[in-house]
């Protein structure tokens, strides 16, 4: 009689432990929208082609006469930030989601321009490269 409650036990262990395991391509995907959700500044100097880089915004850039860039917030919110016609910077709202796992989507809320696509090229926690499309 034991044997079988026994047998009963570890297979109830074994589907807990099993079921309670973190699922990797979730937290890899978490991890990279971690990366992600912050406000990044174009480092033009560092452009390579149609490949457009930007850096965190507390990177110690070289002197510029102005940086555009772009935050993502984890809800989805998106704000560009483009060179205001005095010479300062003017955000602009909008929304990202993600396509794919390398291409999100990008929708200005002021409809000025059409939405476009990001393909993420490559990013750490230093370094994002991205090809607008």
């Amino acid at each position: 009689m034991r044997l079988p409650a026994l047998l009963f036990a570890l297979c109830s262990v074994l589907l807990l432990a099993s079921t309670c395991r973190p699922d990797t391509a979730t937290s890899v995907q978490q991890q990279q929208l971690n990366l992600l959700t912050r406000t990044w500044l174009h480092a033009h100097e560092e452009d390579q082609g149609d490949v457009l880089v930007y850096r965190p915004n507390t990177y110690n850039f070289p002197p510029s006469r102005g940086r555009t860039g772009m935050a993502f917030d984890q809800n989805g919110l998106f704000t560009q930030y483009d060179i205001a016609p005095t010479d300062g910077v003017q955000g602009r709202k909008g929304q990202w989601m993600v396509m794919d796992e390398h291409t999100l989507r990008i929708t200005l809320d002021d409809k000025q321009d059409p939405a476009y696509l990001l393909e993420i090229v490559s990013l750490d926690n230093n370094l994002l490269k991205v090809r607008r499309k």
